[in-house]
């Protein structure tokens, strides 16, 4: 096997049996690190410290991760329009925050014999927020809800296929003169 000491530098190929002595007289673990390879990695260390330094590492990153919630906005079906567009900017900026945003539209009494106008409020919904959200899930009947999910869209590279499309300026006409 293939030895590493504790200071990172390579000490050759050597029996497991000579690796296993270098690791006791330093008062060390041998630690297989690429069992894969050929021939395997091992290193000399302090297998502890090296077990509590990957769960410091583990722990760091679940702290630094950004967990993203489902933030659910109702709406009516006879939704005035000022109404609509607060619920509208508090959908934007949930969605800028990088969360899940849950729609949903409940029917009351005779609502219920026009489930149509429903549909076309939660389809207004998406529609207008439609650069900055796309759609997890359309909008889908359940009993008297309706409702549907919409996620932060990915954020375009400054190079990427939309860059491609636009069309160079022409030049400048000639001036007489």
């Amino acid at each position: 096997m293939r030895v590493i000491d504790a200071n990172g530098e390579m000490l050759g190929v050597m029996s497991t049996r000579d690796a296993q002595k270098l690791a006791d007289n330093q008062n060390l673990d041998l630690v297989e690190i690429s069992p894969n390879a050929e021939p395997p990695v091992c290193k000399v260390m302090d297998f502890g410290k090296f077990r509590y330094e990957e769960s410091v590492k583990q722990k760091m990153a679940r702290k630094n991760a950004s967990r993203t919630q489902l933030k659910e906005v109702k709406f009516g079906v006879n939704v005035e329009e000022n109404d609509l567009q607060t619920k509208l900017r508090q959908i934007r900026d949930f969605i800028g925050e990088g969360h899940k945003v849950k729609v949903t539209l409940q029917y009351r009494g005779r609502e219920n014999a026009h489930k149509e106008l429903g549909f076309d409020v939660v389809n207004r919904v998406i529609k207008e927020v439609e650069e900055v959200a796309a759609v997890e899930q359309s909008p889908k009947l359940m009993g008297r809800m309706l409702g549907c999910v919409l996620v932060p869209r990915p954020a375009t590279k400054p190079g990427g296929k939309g860059s491609q499309n636009k069309q160079p300026a022409p030049p400048p006409a000639p001036r007489e003169g």
